[in-house]
């Protein structure tokens, strides 16, 4: 399996899962304060498609919603 879409872009990314306790400053509290910081991935929605080539080529490729969304790439009958 690739690691990356048809575009070029990276499939997973990393972040953080920040958890935060305490009642906020607008609502009566003394402020939320962060308890703990976890490393996490993001992964792209990448999905399989015939694509149509500018060669008029057929292939199977992965290409990631965002790219099709944009048009970036033709779907084959």
């Amino acid at each position: 399996m690739s690691a990356r879409c048809a575009c070029g872009k990276e499939i997973t990314m990393g972040g953080n899962r920040i958890i935060r306790h305490g009642l906020p400053k607008k609502k009566g509290g003394i402020g939320l304060h962060t308890t703990g910081v976890t490393p996490r991935t993001f992964k792209r929605n990448v999905q399989t498609m015939k694509v149509r080539l500018p060669s008029g080529e057929v292939r199977r490729m992965k290409v990631c919603t965002s790219c099709i969304k944009a048009n970036k790439y033709t779907k084959a009958p």
